[in-house]
């Protein structure tokens, strides 16, 4: 409308997907692989928001520049120390994993962004973030995050089983994969068991990590269930199929969606990149790292999955490939039509 003010983020929010992820310790590897899966399915430009400790930002730095200028310029990338707005910074440090609560900051710290995507370190993205994005756009006017549940079945449920502080919905939600609409968050008032009235997000973490810090297992995911049973009408609940773990087959399949679908976003925790105890998820971690950049997807990505997997057949996870592959041959066979379609209409003149 004439005379209108525009708002200065939407241009650049709109047009960059923004990504954080918070890496401390031993992470750099994982970090970059997660980056890796990223870049190579996204179609939008990125942004990543990496949290990082003072020793491993000159690395980051140094191993994002050896990527390929194809792949380089399809993102830009922020490093930031850890730093925790309110409270105490020691007792933050140390809630669950070394620097894991700095993903409750993130409406705090990033003022300038209006929608997000945070992952933990260990997750791979097997189609084009473009997809979980769009989700954004299904929130109703009260959502402001959206999560996957802890898990499909209560009855084995670790929220329903044992927690013993209040939790959104029947089993739980997992934060490892949170899309979040920032600019909501920051203006929202949230209901809470501290006073009767409504907190804004930075007021309420420190007092409610007081109250509840005796009661906690999984640190900073359990303050966000916390949040979200108090206020259940803030929270989008998207599939499993959007953070997929070893949970989900281990014990026989229990994700229609991934079943249906395939996986789209894998979750590999429990340090199960690393272990053998699903050889699934470790070969998918693996052929990401080892994919040299500038190579043939079908190649030097999708074959060596497809052989690596015939090695893991004798597990649970191992026995239902086309839940892992589904979407990973759909991303690719985009790529190429695309790519052949460039091809020939630079080459052809009909």
């Amino acid at each position: 409308k004439p005379g209108e003010q525009k708002h200065p983020k939407e241009p650049s929010s709109l047009q960059c997907m923004h990504l954080a992820v918070v890496a401390c310790g031993d992470r750099l590897e994982e970090t970059l692989i997660m980056l890796k899966s990223a870049v190579l399915f996204s179609n939008r430009r990125l942004c990543f928001h990496i949290f990082a400790e003072d020793s491993l930002k000159p690395e980051f730095e140094k191993k994002l520049k050896e990527w390929p200028s194809s792949y380089t310029k399809k993102f830009e990338s922020n490093i930031y120390p850890i730093t925790f707005s309110v409270g105490n910074a020691q007792e933050w440090k140390k809630l669950f994993k070394p620097c894991a609560a700095q993903r409750l900051f993130l409406p705090v710290i990033l003022k300038d962004v209006d929608s997000l995507l945070y992952v933990d370190t260990d997750v791979l993205f097997l189609r084009p973030i473009d997809d979980i994005w769009h989700l954004l756009r299904e929130f109703n006017s009260t959502q402001l995050a959206a999560m996957a549940p802890e898990h499909e079945i209560p009855k084995i449920g670790w929220y329903s089983r044992f927690a013993r502080h209040p939790y959104y919905g029947t089993t739980g939600v997992n934060s490892g994969v949170m899309l979040m609409n920032l600019t909501r968050i920051r203006s929202t008032q949230f209901k809470n068991s501290l006073i009767p009235g409504g907190l804004t997000w930075e007021e309420m973490l420190y007092p409610l990590y007081q109250k509840y810090k005796n009661y906690i297992t999984w640190g900073d995911q359990d303050l966000l269930n916390i949040i979200f049973y108090f206020n259940p009408e803030c929270l989008y609940v998207f599939p499993c199929q959007w953070n997929y773990r070893p949970d989900h087959c281990m014990y026989g399949s229990n994700c229609r969606g991934a079943e249906e679908e395939g996986v789209s976003i894998l979750h590999g925790n429990r340090g199960v990149y690393h272990n053998d105890k699903q050889p699934t998820f470790k070969a998918l971690y693996e052929v990401i790292r080892d994919f040299p950049f500038e190579d043939n997807l079908f190649q030097s990505l999708y074959y060596p999955l497809q052989s690596k997997f015939l090695d893991t057949v004798h597990t649970l996870c191992g026995r239902i490939p086309q839940v892992f592959l589904k979407q990973i041959e759909k991303t690719m066979k985009k790529v190429y039509e695309n790519r052949v379609i460039v091809y020939l209409g630079a080459n052809h003149r009909y």
